[in-house]
C-alpha cells in the first residue's frame, strides 16, 4: 500500500497542529478549563462514593468501595524518588518471577512480565477499536498492579503519564530521562529516518510515515539499561521482520526507545484532552481517544505509543513490553474514568453505555461487520490473571475496584 506522509515539515519541527490548523503555543500550557473538569471529576466521585457508602449501610449492607478505602493515582512525577525507586524495583521483580505461561503456549514467555504481554499479544486485534477496549485495558492496568503489590511487596499503585505535561520533551521527564528513578531513557540516537507503521493483515487503512524520532537504538541509562525483551516483534513497522512463532517464540534482545516530541505535541495535547474530556457520548469520546486506525488522525492512544516507539514500543501487539505502556495505559483509563465522572448525576449512562459506533461492535472497528459488544462479555486475562467482565469494571469503584485519580 501507498505510504500517507502525515507529517509535514510543521510537525517534524515538533509544532503540533490539528485538522492542519497551527496549535497556540499555549496548547502546551495547562488550561484552566481543564484543571477545573478534573477538580470537578474527583468531587463527582467522592460525594459518589459517600451516598453509596450510607445508603447501603442504611440497609444494614457492608459498601465494597467506601471513602476509607478509595485509593488514588498519581502522576509519575508527582511521587517521590523513593515512590518512584519502589514502583521500578517493583516492575523489575516482576520481570525475574517466573512466568505462568506454559512453554507450549508461549516458549518465549520467560518471566511473570511476560505472561501480561503474551495476553496482549494473542488479543490485540479483538480488543483494539472494539467494544471491550476500554474495559479490557482497564482491567489488565489493574491486575498488572496486583501483581506487582501482591507478587512483589509494592505498597503504592500504578501512576500514570501525564501525556501533555512533558510534551516538548518526554525525553527529559521524570519518566523517561535516564536516572535511576525513571523507566529508563532514550535509545540511543541513530540518525535514521522516521519509522513506517503499517497495517496487520486484514485490516483497512494505509502506511502511515512517521518523523524521525530522537532514539532509535538501545535503552543505555536507567533501570531498564540491561533489560531484556523476550517476545515478538509480531508486525506494525516496515521492514522489522516478525519474531519466531507469530512472536510467542523466544527471541532475547535489547529494550529500544525512540522518543518523539514531535508525536506527543501533536496527538497528546492539552487542546486535544480538553477536547476528550467534553465529548457528549462514548463514541464521540473514543474517536477522539482512539482516532481512526492506519490514518493521519491516529488519536492520543496511538500517537503515545508511537510517542515512546521502537522495540516492543512500537510494535502494536507486544507493546506492554516497554515498562512505559503500563504508564500510558493508565492514563488512557485516567481519561475515561474522568470522562465518566464528568456524567451527571453519577456518571448517569457513561458507567452503562457501550456505544453504537464502529468501535461499539466486537471486530476491529466493526470489520468485518459484527455485533455489538455487550457488558456480559468476558475480559480474558489469560495466564496472566484472574477474568472478569465488561460489567465488573464500568467504573473505577465497582467490582473489586475502588480507585481513581489525582
Amino acid at each position: 500500500m501507498k505510504a500517507a506522509t502525515i507529517l509535514g515539515s510543521a510537525l517534524l519541527a515538533a509544532v503540533a497542529t490539528v485538522h492542519g490548523s497551527v496549535l497556540p503555543r499555549d496548547d502546551l500550557a495547562e488550561p484552566v478549563a481543564l484543571s477545573d473538569l478534573l477538580e470537578s471529576a474527583k468531587s463527582q466521585v467522592i460525594d459518589e462514593v459517600t451516598s453509596n457508602e450510607e445508603t447501603l449501610r442504611r440497609r444494614g449492607q457492608t459498601p465494597a468501595c467506601t471513602l476509607s478505602k478509595l485509593v488514588f493515582r498519581r502522576e509519575y512525577g508527582a511521587l517521590s524518588r523513593k515512590e518512584r525507586l519502589a514502583y521500578v524495583n517493583a516492575v523489575k521483580c516482576l520481570q525475574g518471577l517466573p512466568a505462568r505461561t506454559p512453554a507450549d503456549v508461549a516458549p518465549g514467555a520467560r518471566s511473570r512480565f511476560d505472561d501480561f504481554v503474551v495476553t496482549h499479544l494473542q488479543q490485540t486485534l479483538s480488543i483494539h477499536y472494539s467494544g471491550n477496549f476500554p474495559a479490557w485495558h482497564r482491567w489488565f492496568v489493574y491486575q498488572y498492579e496486583q501483581a506487582l503489590r501482591n507478587e512483589c511487596g509494592y505498597t503504592g499503585y500504578q501512576p500514570y503519564w501525564d501525556w501533555p505535561k512533558y510534551a516538548s520533551a518526554p525525553q527529559d521527564s521524570p519518566l523517561f530521562n535516564g536516572d535511576e528513578y525513571s523507566l529508563g531513557g532514550n535509545g540511543e540516537f541513530l540518525d535514521l529516518p522516521g519509522p513506517v507503521i503499517v497495517p496487520p493483515p486484514g485490516v483497512g487503512g494505509g502506511n502511515i510515515q512517521l518523523p524521525a524520532g530522537l532514539g532509535g537504538g538501545l535503552v543505555t541509562t536507567g533501570p531498564f539499561a540491561n533489560m531484556t525483551v523476550n517476545l515478538g516483534p509480531v508486525g506494525g513497522l516496515e521492514g522489522v521482520p516478525p519474531g519466531p512463532l507469530g512472536g510467542l517464540g523466544h527471541n532475547p534482545r535489547g529494550l529500544k526507545r525512540n522518543l518523539s516530541p514531535a508525536m506527543n505535541t501533536r496527538y497528546a495535547n492539552y487542546t486535544t484532552v480538553l477536547k476528550l474530556l467534553t465529548r457528549p457520548n462514548v463514541d464521540e469520546f473514543r474517536l477522539v481517544s482512539e482516532g481512526v486506525p492506519y490514518t493521519p488522525e491516529i488519536g492520543p492512544h496511538g500517537g503515545v505509543h508511537y510517542t515512546i516507539g521502537g522495540d516492543p514500543g512500537g510494535d502494536l501487539f507486544t507493546s506492554p513490553g516497554d515498562p512505559s505502556f503500563w504508564a500510558h495505559h493508565s492514563q488512557m483509563d485516567r481519561m475515561w474514568a474522568v470522562w465518566q465522572a464528568l456524567g451527571s448525576p453519577f456518571g448517569d449512562t457513561r458507567y452503562t453505555d457501550l456505544g453504537s459506533g464502529n468501535y461499539a461492535h466486537v471486530t476491529w472497528a466493526n470489520e468485518p461487520p459484527s455485533a455489538l459488544t455487550q457488558l456480559s462479555e468476558v475480559i480474558d486475562m489469560g495466564y496472566a490473571a484472574p477474568s472478569t467482565t465488561i460489567a465488573d469494571v464500568m467504573s473505577t469503584r465497582s467490582g473489586e475496584l475502588c480507585y481513581f485519580y489525582l
